[in-house]
C-alpha cells in the first residue's frame, strides 16, 4: 500500500521571490496522528495547501497515496481550514447535508450522534453558534468522513480549554486504524499526548521527523521542551 503522503523535492516560491517550502522531502505512513508544527511562517500552511491542491508546487511534487493532488485525491482527504466557510444562514442540518451530497464518504449518522453528545440542535442557525461550537460543527463535520487523510490546520486555536479537550477527543476516537490525521498547531502542550509523529517545520525546511515516543526515550525530553530548544522560544 502506498504511503498516505510523499513530498518529493517539494519547493513553493511565491511570486515575491519568498521561498515558503525549499526542497522538502517527506513520507508519511498510514495509521498515525501527526503534529506539524513550527513558528508562523515556517511553510506549515503552504504546505497544507498543497496537499489540499489550493496552490501549485514551484517545483518538486506531493503525493497523496501516490496520486497528484486534484479531484481524486479530494475524495480521500477531510480538510480543516483555520477559517472554516458555511452559510450562516443554513440549520445545521442543512450543513449535514451538504456535506452528504459533496462526499461520498460522509457518515450523518456519526455526525448527528456527536452534534447530539453535544446537546446541540440540527434547527439551529450556524450563526446563531457560538465560536466555540462553531469550531465543534466544523471538526465533527470534517471528522465524519471516512477519509484516509485528515489535514486539519489549527483545530484547537482560540476556543476554550473545555473544548480543546472535546476536539482532541473527537479526533482519537473517528479516525479508522488505517487514516492518518496532520495536525498543524501552535499549542503543542494541549496536543502532545495525542501524536504519534511530529514533524518540526523551520524556515520552508523539515528539521525533525520523529516518533514522539523517540523524543521522550532517546532524548529525555516532551515535544514541547523540544520545540522550544529547536526554536529558542
Amino acid at each position: 500500500m502506498n504511503p498516505i503522503l510523499e513530498c518529493i523535492g517539494l519547493t513553493k516560491v511565491y511570486s515575491s521571490n519568498h521561498i515558503a517550502l525549499n526542497n522538502v522531502n517527506l513520507t508519511l505512513e498510514r495509521g498515525q496522528i501527526v503534529g506539524l508544527l513550527g513558528p508562523n511562517g515556517s511553510g506549515k500552511t503552504t504546505l497544507i495547501k498543497l496537499v489540499n491542491d489550493i496552490l501549485s508546487p514551484s517545483s518538486g511534487s506531493v503525493l497523496i497515496g501516490g496520486q497528484i493532488p486534484g479531484a481524486e485525491t479530494k475524495g480521500i482527504v477531510s480538510y480543516l481550514p483555520d477559517r472554516f466557510s458555511l452559510n450562516d444562514s443554513w440549520q445545521i442540518s442543512q450543513a449535514l447535508t451538504y456535506f452528504e451530497d459533496f462526499y461520498e464518504d460522509f457518515q450523518r449518522d456519526r455526525a448527528i450522534h456527536m452534534l447530539e453528545d453535544l446537546n446541540i440542535d440540527l434547527k439551529a442557525r450556524i450563526k446563531s453558534l457560538s465560536k466555540g461550537t462553531k469550531e465543534k460543527l466544523h471538526l465533527i463535520l470534517t471528522m465524519s468522513r471516512n477519509a484516509q487523510l485528515y489535514v486539519l490546520d489549527e483545530p484547537i486555536g482560540g476556543v476554550d480549554p473545555a473544548a480543546r479537550d472535546y476536539i482532541l477527543k473527537t479526533i482519537i476516537g473517528n479516525y479508522n486504524e488505517n487514516a492518518t490525521v496532520l495536525l498543524s498547531t501552535h499549542l503543542i502542550q494541549d496536543v502532545e499526548n495525542i501524536l504519534d509523529r511530529v514533524l518540526f517545520l523551520k524556515a520552508g525546511q523539515i528539521v525533525l521527523n520523529s516518533a514522539v515516543d523517540d523524543i521522550r526515550t532517546q532524548q529525555g525530553k516532551s515535544v514541547d521542551s523540544l520545540f522550544r530548544e529547536v526554536f529558542k522560544c
